[in-house]
């Protein structure tokens, strides 16, 4: 099955097993043990299961951040590689100066737009990465 190019309009994208499953019930799970906490006058039961419930989503939360983090890191890797193909060289030498959030946001540049939008960027001008994208 071939999968469609990734773009700005389709670049974020739902996971239903996270987006409707996993998070919901980690969260109602939770919520569940609070108010089974206030309600049955906090026994031990009550306190092992909050938490459980607390652990459970610091652990959903965590599997989040991580493959996001790494997500960042393979999109910055990729915009310093083609960077270096498309700018001219006073600009290469430049590149570690652009901020995780600038490479996001140059992703979706054509080669074309490249080399302006940078320019514009290491001189400070408020280009914001939703407007770059």
């Amino acid at each position: 099955m071939a999968k469609t190019p990734q773009s700005y309009a389709n670049h974020a994208m739902y996971q239903p097993l996270w987006h409707y499953w996993a998070v919901p019930a980690a969260l109602f799970y939770l919520l569940y043990c609070l108010v089974a906490l206030v309600r049955g006058g906090s026994t031990t039961h009550e306190v092992f299961d909050l938490i459980g419930a607390v652990g459970l989503n610091a652990g959903i939360w965590a599997s989040r951040i991580m493959a996001l983090t790494v997500q960042d890191r393979s999109i910055r890797l990729e915009m310093r590689l083609r960077l270096r193909e498309v700018l001219p060289a006073p600009l290469v030498a430049r590149i570690p100066e652009l901020t995780k959030g600038q490479l996001i946001g140059l992703r979706f540049a054509s080669a074309a737009e490249l080399p302006g939008l940078v320019e514009r960027i290491l001189r400070r001008e408020r280009v914001k990465a939703k407007e770059v994208k």
